[in-house]
């Protein structure tokens, strides 16, 4: 196998590790120079779709949302990463790894998602300074 394909299939696993699929539409908020660019590609290798801006005005499977404790509003920027939310979506909130700049506590975390009508439901390492939490709205009962 060569250096290049090795190099893809471990990307691949990266984002597949974090549940993202081939054909999925992942819209980015809060990017910057600071956001993993290796999870970024992994995430368009395993859906087959560029990543979409804040600027998208259709739905989408996944929200992936890079936010620095001084961002602002936790609170404000998942209620606003909501709206654009497929049914079944999920957000995985991305911030950066305890002893990072930016860091945000896994407490203000659980304050938050459920003031945005979110329910955390796995939290993992996402990249290299990054901890990424999985979150979702609750399934309306019909």
């Amino acid at each position: 196998m060569s250096a290049t394909a090795g190099q893809a299939q471990s990307e691949r696993s990266l984002a597949e590790r974090l549940g993202f699929k081939p054909s999925q539409v992942v819209q980015e908020i809060g990017y910057d120079d600071d956001c993993d660019e290796e999870l970024r590609r992994s995430i368009e290798a395993v859906t087959g779709n560029e990543l979409v801006d804040e600027d998208y005005e259709d739905v989408v499977d996944v929200v992936v949302l890079w936010w620095r404790d001084e961002d602002g509003d936790l609170v404000d920027g998942l209620v606003d990463a909501r709206t654009s939310l497929a049914d079944g979506g999920h957000i995985w909130l991305l911030t950066p790894k305890a002893g990072r700049e930016g860091h945000v506590e896994p407490s203000d975390i659980g304050e938050s998602a459920p003031t945005a009508g979110l329910s955390q439901t796995s939290s993992m390492s996402a990249a290299r300074d990054w901890s990424g939490t999985r979150l979702v709205a609750p399934k309306v009962r019909k």
